[in-house]
């Protein structure tokens, strides 16, 4: 581990001010909360963090702002009446906590909400709804119409019906993914603990980090992988996603504790910042395929058809394809990768994989010749796809080489 970041980034240096400024004048946020920040020990929803963190909220919406609300909670919630001791371990009994749990929590949510005259809207999400483009529009619209009228919405991974892994990553990506979905001006995230640190933030010497402007400021820190109740799953490594996913998209990013949410709003120096990176935002359709889809398999590209893909943005033809790796359909996200393993993009694959070994080396011209006009296609159409590599002779080498 090294020791602490050096210059304006850490606490005692900290030179923020200019920056914090942007989210005390933020107009549209998301505010992300995890379990822990809601539970008590005994895994009982508490009543009183709620109710904080819905006078919080109401502040800023009081203030003109737009505050969209990402809450974890639900699986936690449903411990206590189901008479579980601790977070279950098979998907089953966790979605039958979250079923219990999820009506509880926004029944709290909407009476601490009803006390400032604001309406909770539910709104639960899956996967599949940012994989999906028609699910992943209606989301967008819902949520904008949402606003629109003036309700507070709650968003909640759909955990009662995931048929995955229970969680989005602890609700962090999914925030980030919300935060560009509407494009947000900021994105708070609240958990248990005050702010990333460069160690064991229990240890002594441990100091905090201000401010991220960059992935590489991170190297050699020790992130971590697990918040200190329990109760979660997603810990500091999907917070520090989340936010990378968010400044990508061109939204800060505060990462601290829910009792500092009044400050951070506030723009005060607590928790971290990420600052944002982006000075035009992705589509989202680049952040989706990048951040938001699962690859269902892979297909390996050719030296030149990694040149051609990375290097001019081109669309990947047959001609490139060497190898294909997995079970996919039509319309399925699928890794581009080069012959070394890299993966260097991921798109949206227009054949079935059991369809592409036959064309594999093939120009789309011979193929619409010999097989018919449907063939005379791409593997990966150009606006279908999103580059995970910058570099292509990274990973192909110079032009020449074979």
């Amino acid at each position: 581990m090294r020791e602490a970041l050096s210059g304006p980034q850490t606490e005692e240096g900290e030179d923020t001010a200019d920056r914090r400024t942007e989210l005390a004048g933020a107009r549209r946020i998301v505010v992300k909360v995890g379990s822990s920040s809601l539970t008590t020990p005994g895994g009982d929803i508490d009543r009183d963090r709620i109710g904080e963190l819905a006078d919080v909220l109401a502040e800023r919406r009081a203030a003109g702002a737009e505050v969209v609300l990402v809450s974890s909670g639900a699986v936690a919630a449903g411990l206590a009446p189901m008479g579980l001791p601790a977070r279950p371990r098979d998907l089953a009994t966790q979605q039958a906590a979250a079923s219990v749990g999820q009506g509880l929590l926004i029944a709290h949510y909407t009476a601490a909400f009803a006390r400032h005259g604001l309406t909770a809207a539910q709104v639960l999400l899956t996967v599949e709804d940012m994989i999906r483009r028609v699910q992943h529009r209606n989301a967008q619209r819902t949520l904008r119409r949402l606003l629109d009228i003036g309700a507070m919405p709650i968003v909640n991974e759909n955990d009662t019906v995931a048929t995955h892994e229970i969680r989005f990553g602890d609700n962090d990506r999914l925030a980030a993914l919300v935060a560009h979905l509407l494009r947000a001006d900021a994105l708070v995230l609240l958990s248990d603990v005050d702010a990333l640190y460069d160690g064991n933030p229990a240890r002594p010497g441990a100091r905090r980090i201000a401010r991220v402007e960059d992935a590489a400021d991170l190297d050699g820190v020790d992130i971590g992988s697990a918040g200190r109740r329990g109760v979660g799953t997603g810990g500091m490594v999907t917070k520090v996603d989340s936010a990378r996913i968010a400044t990508e998209a061109g939204v800060p990013t505060v990462l601290t504790s829910a009792a500092n949410a009044r400050a951070a709003l506030a723009g005060a120096p607590v928790g971290t910042l990420f600052t944002a990176r982006a000075r035009r935002r992705p589509s989202t359709r680049q952040l989706w395929l990048a951040h938001a889809t699962t690859a269902r398999g892979s297909i390996v590209l050719d030296p030149g058809a990694v040149r051609a893909v990375v290097g001019s943005h081109a669309s990947l033809l047959p001609a490139g394809v060497v190898k294909v790796e997995g079970d996919f359909s039509a319309g399925d996200p699928v890794d581009l990768r080069a012959e070394d393993g890299t993966v260097v993009a991921r798109g949206l694959v227009n054949y079935d994989a059991a369809e592409v070994p036959d064309l594999m080396g093939r120009s789309t011209r011979w193929l619409a010749r010999e097989l018919g006009p449907d063939y005379e296609r791409e593997i990966v159409h150009r606006d279908d796809l999103v580059l995970l590599v910058r570099d292509p002779e990274r990973v192909a080498g110079p032009p020449g080489r074979p």
